[in-house]
């Protein structure tokens, strides 16, 4: 009688510790997959241009969608007028930019801390080296990450 108790306890234990088991790589596959929701294509670092500028940009995809991201060390100086711009070129001249070396994405949200910018689809990523803050009342660029 004990053997019978001894050998259902075992098999209750040996289905309990297989379902456990399931759970642990379940949940491993869905962390990779929130993961992969959010691969980084391209990064870079701001530095100045006309005036102080600081921080990280990284390009991110998700669900299709190309966005760029400023981190919270991002901080550049109060102008009037500043904009968000892809360039053509590594390091866009510090001023007289060129109407024809980039295209305007948005006004600038603030001027420190994290933000994020959508891509427009008829963009080409890949057409632009650098990403811009520019004062287009001045036409200056304060400062700018390499892509």
């Amino acid at each position: 009688m004990k053997w019978k108790k001894l050998v259902i306890l075992a098999i209750i234990t040996t289905v309990a510790m297989g379902c456990t088991r399931e759970v642990s790589s379940n949940q491993v596959d869905t962390q990779t997959s929130t993961t992969a929701t959010r691969p980084s294509a391209k990064a870079g670092n701001f530095q100045a241009g006309e005036h102080p500028t600081q921080g990280k940009l990284t390009v991110v995809t998700e669900q299709g969608k190309q966005y760029l991201e400023f981190d919270q060390d991002f901080k550049t100086d109060k102008g009037p007028d500043l904009f968000v711009i892809l360039h053509t070129s590594d390091a866009p001249p510090v001023s007289g930019i060129k109407e024809k070396d980039y295209v305007t994405l948005a006004p600038l949200q603030k001027i420190s801390g994290n933000q994020r910018y959508a891509l427009p689809n008829n963009i080409k990523l890949a057409n632009y080296k650098s990403v811009a803050i520019w004062c287009r009342k001045f036409n200056a660029t304060f400062g700018y990450a390499t892509l």
